[in-house]
């Protein structure tokens, strides 16, 4: 049997809230697969992100109570706990190489957000 297909695990879009739900220029939290996503809608944008709840730096799943903005040409949450910037479409944290959170592609249906895990 081949390895890397049998490792494969196939993702799935997961119907998370309304978009109603969410609250502009904050986030909430979800678990999806025993994952912890942190769900934002950029008001300003009309967009909604998903990423990692777990902020590698400060070691805790805090990131859905961070605040959204731009640091330039970049949507981004700051962390509420030692304020790095994570860069919602990358994952990317703007203070460390060496850190980053995973993205999950979001899709906007009738109101309705998936995410897919």
């Amino acid at each position: 049997m081949n390895t890397a297909v049998a490792n494969k695990v196939e993702q799935t879009w997961v119907e998370v809230c309304t978009k109603a739900d969410l609250q502009p220029n904050s986030g909430l939290c979800a678990l999806i697969h025993q994952k912890q996503v942190a769900i934002f809608y950029s008001k300003t944008l009309d967009e909604v992100f998903a990423i990692g709840n777990y902020d590698p730096i400060g070691q805790a799943n805090v990131l859905s109570r961070g605040i959204i903005g731009s640091l330039g040409e970049r949507t981004v949450v700051a962390s509420p706990l030692y304020k790095e910037h994570y860069d919602l479409r990358t994952g990317e944290c703007l203070e460390s190489d060496a850190h980053s959170v995973p993205v999950y592609p979001v899709r906007v249906e009738n109101g309705v957000v998936h995410i897919q895990i």
